[in-house]
């Protein structure tokens, strides 16, 4: 027995078990990481998942005293909640390197089999960062660095270097894209991350067959693209949503239908405008799972500048995005987005009231509220 259709009916049979459909519009809002808390100058980055007990696990950069990306003193620190988002635990910090060593750009995945939660960053030694960065696979150079947790987030494995199997070493630079990671049918784990080749942005894949054991690296699916998400089709082939900077005003996409040994031409999408920015990308349900209807869900500042923070709502596999609401018109940037086990949304991402990075905040709302109550998300049972 393969373990794609125990990855499925695991799914829908939570989410039954939950009842997806829940009776009327549903909407809370609440900060979970505030600058200043804690001792903390600046938090952003937002990483976010469900695992496979229901427990949410946000993580983020922890810029302790000053803002800005490498070379800064940046932790990488995670909260819990046990209770879908009501409350939240106390800050962990499960990165902290000393001076201005950096742990940031979190990415964090759920294995569905295992149950395991990956937590992945960027290390950068003292002075560097994405721009400073050297090739080779060590010394002065980012790596990319993973850490795992078998108890649901309570406790975390040390940092593991995975740049010796996914960084090729005349690169000058490799990082996640911050968000969440993607498991396929198959089992297979799936990490967005971006790399500088001669100064060029990039976005590709590295993946796991073996739930973390070994990872290497695909193929590029975008050039002067970065911070990219992903999701599986129906169908079973990739779609990378891409963060552009070929200065058209929206995201850039690409498609594997090989599990990414090769990439189709890369598009933009006018419908989806951003102000070059990190997005969220997720699938929300399928049919092959038991589900009515395919749904993705996309978040981003849906602007030319960084505000006006919105949820989009595609029946199509992302090539019409119908739905949309906005969830904080003020100052807003990244955001990460999952899914609960009663089919309810969480978004967490960064917003302000006179800029951007004041706060990560965490927004819980169901598809009735998205859809000012024509889609309740039914489960086929």
């Amino acid at each position: 027995m393969t373990r794609a259709p125990a990855l499925c009916l695991r799914n829908t049979l939570a989410c039954a078990a939950a009842g997806c459909a829940q009776a009327g519009p549903q909407f809370t809002q609440s900060d979970v990481f505030v600058a200043g808390q804690d001792g903390i100058h600046e938090y952003r980055i937002p990483a976010l998942v469900t695992s496979t007990k229901g427990t949410l696990i946000a993580g983020c950069d922890a810029r302790r005293d000053r803002s800005g990306d490498p070379p800064n003193n940046i932790d990488s620190v995670v909260k819990r909640s046990t209770d879908g988002g009501q409350t939240w635990g106390p800050l962990q910090v499960v990165a902290d390197f000393p001076g201005t060593e950096a742990a940031g750009d979190p990415c964090l995945l759920t294995d569905r089999v295992t149950g395991k939660i990956w937590l992945f960053f960027a290390w950068c030694p003292e002075g560097i960062g994405s721009r400073a960065s050297q090739p080779g696979l060590s010394g002065r150079t980012m790596q990319i660095t993973a850490m795992s947790s078998g108890d649901d987030g309570v406790t975390w494995t040390p940092p593991r270097d995975l740049n010796p199997m996914v960084k090729d070493p005349v690169w000058s630079a490799m990082w996640c894209s911050p968000g969440c990671g993607v498991q396929t049918h198959d089992g297979r784990l799936l990490v967005p991350s971006s790399s500088l080749r001669e100064g060029i942005p990039h976005s590709q894949v590295f993946c796991s067959s073996d739930h973390g054991e070994t990872w290497k690296t695909l193929t590029a699916s975008g050039t002067k693209t970065n911070e990219h998400m992903l999701v599986e089709l129906a169908d079973g082939a990739l779609l990378a949503n891409m963060r552009s900077n070929h200065g058209q005003g929206c995201r850039a996409y690409a498609l594997t239908s090989d599990k990414g040994l090769t990439w189709s031409k890369l598009e933009h999408q006018p419908a989806l405008v951003e102000p070059v920015c990190q997005a969220g990308f997720i699938r929300h349900s399928a049919r092959r799972d038991g589900h009515d209807r395919d749904r993705l869900l996309f978040s981003n500042p849906a602007s030319r500048k960084r505000k006006n923070l919105t949820v989009r709502l595609s029946y199509d596999e992302g090539e019409t995005w119908p739905v949309s609401k906005v969830v904080h018109p003020g100052p807003a940037a990244y955001s990460c987005l999952t899914v609960l086990h009663d089919g309810t949304i969480g978004l967490l991402y960064e917003k302000g009231t006179r800029g951007p990075y004041e706060a990560i905040a965490f927004a819980r709302f169901n598809l009735d509220w998205l859809t000012d109550g024509a889609d309740t998300g039914a489960v086929t049972r």
